[in-house]
């Protein structure tokens, strides 16, 4: 009796067939690790952003399932995910992935801009006072020096910050 056994290295699982080139197993594990990290994404993301990312059925119902699963069961349903992936053309849902995440992306680079603006304007740069004018009409270079006169005074005596968060949501209003 013959060992057949290392025929079957040859044979595609999926379509039976006989590989015409062997394929590199470090790459399909890559292939299926980045299909894994795309079904969680999916699973991860927001029902109002994942509504709006065409995907077939089957997909839909199988990342709304892990949705609600939880530690064990949704590792299975996310190997399932990255499994039926293969089917789906990842190029498009990657690139309206991609698309839906800029715009938060902008709200926390401004939300960051003018978190660094009240800070420098707390410290006391005047400059930076001019500078907000000079860019913005709506700028009131008044109003501000009050804000921040209020939010040192406010830390001075250990009270509530808000003059501070006032003054946060005057900048940002003026980058809105």
């Amino acid at each position: 009796m013959t060992d057949n056994s290392h025929q079957l290295d040859n044979i595609n699982p999926h379509t039976s067939e006989p590989y015409s080139e062997r394929p590199n197993k470090t790459k399909i594990k890559r292939e299926m690790k980045a299909l894994h990290g795309l079904g969680r994404q999916l699973v991860e993301m927001p029902n109002s952003k994942f509504e709006k990312i065409t995907l077939s059925e089957r997909m839909r119902e199988a990342v709304i399932l892990a949705k609600k699963l939880k530690k064990a069961a949704l590792q299975r349903q996310l190997r399932f995910i990255a499994s039926i992936m293969t089917e789906e053309n990842t190029r498009t849902i990657l690139a309206k992935i991609k698309m839906l995440s800029l715009p938060q992306e902008q709200e926390v680079r401004a939300f960051h801009q003018v978190e660094e603006w009240r800070n420098k304007l707390l410290k006391g740069d005047n400059d930076l006072i001019n500078e907000l004018v000079v860019q913005f009409e709506a700028a009131d270079r008044q109003q501000l020096r009050q804000l921040i006169r209020n939010a040192n005074k406010e830390a001075e005596n250990n009270k509530p910050p808000k003059a501070s968060r006032l003054l946060f949501k005057y900048l940002n209003d003026l980058l809105s």
